[in-house]
């Protein structure tokens, strides 16, 4: 596929926090249908690419094209309109605390459509039902668990049957198995609908799991693209020390730290 098939495109794309660069000069082309996995330590720049995708922050320079829109100058009302097309499941789940979970997913529908409510209500259970919640509509997220809340958020993110489906970090704060029914439901989800998938992730059994292409960031820049094969079979050091989980080495300046040692207190 090339670059204008893309369902998402980032061009040039570059932004700082202060005098902080925190995104180097990224291209990425995402095409429809396709699971894009972008993967790296902490602090590399994904879930601020995430963030400018959904035109939740502008960057300093570039341009990102989603659905043919350039979400970094465009209108709010395109905005307002784009965004009927795209679920969210932020890494908290962002449940609304004072709203009962069957609320909680019935609020897209109530803002965004004329449904009737007894539709809504049809259609917030088949919802809860896809991620596995059936029954649960009139629990509080106080009352739910931490992998739960992460399901009940991803029911309100489908709340609209959303052409692309954005996920940051889905597995974070999890314990393993409860992290891998997340990854197997995305899977469901992969195999079940016409949608295109993004996930931000450092977990390296749920990427090689669920992608079919993974972007790999280092400070601030994609050093590597490609399948899971291609990523694995990558040359570059950074992405070897990723995958092979080896630590930073410590640069210490030996005579320094001896005399820090001796030093009068």
């Amino acid at each position: 596929m090339d670059a204008n098939s893309a369902i998402i495109r980032v061009e040039n794309l570059t932004t700082h926090y202060g005098d902080r660069r925190i995104l180097n000069n990224i291209n990425l082309a995402i095409h429809p249908r396709e699971t894009m996995v972008l993967l790296g330590s902490s602090g590399t720049g994904k879930s601020t690419l995430l963030r400018h995708i959904l035109a939740l922050e502008k960057p300093t320079g570039g341009h990102i094209h989603v659905k043919g829109l350039d979400v970094c100058h465009c209108a709010e009302e395109e905005l307002i309109e784009l965004r009927r097309h795209l679920g969210v499941l932020f890494q908290s789940g962002a449940l609304f605390g004072s709203m009962s979970l069957g609320d909680n997913v019935a609020l897209p529908l109530r803002e965004l459509t004329r449904l009737d409510e007894s539709t809504i209500q049809v259609l917030v259970r088949l919802k809860l039902d896809m991620v596995g919640l059936g029954g649960f509509e009139n629990l509080w997220p106080s009352q739910l668990s931490g992998g739960m809340r992460k399901r009940a958020g991803l029911a309100r993110a489908l709340a609209l049957d959303p052409e692309i489906l954005l996920f940051d970090e889905p597995s974070a704060g999890l314990d393993p198995i409860t992290a891998a029914g997340i990854d197997e439901l995305i899977l469901k989800l992969k195999e079940t609908f016409p949608m295109t998938i993004v996930v931000v992730t450092h977990e390296l059994a749920s990427a090689f799991l669920i992608a079919d292409r993974m972007a790999v960031m280092s400070a601030g820049e994609v050093i590597a693209l490609g399948t899971r094969e291609e990523i694995r079979q990558s040359s570059h050091p950074r992405v070897q020390q990723f995958l092979n989980r080896k630590p930073e080495e410590l640069v210490r300046d030996h005579e320094a730290y001896l005399r820090s040692l001796t030093a009068p207190s």
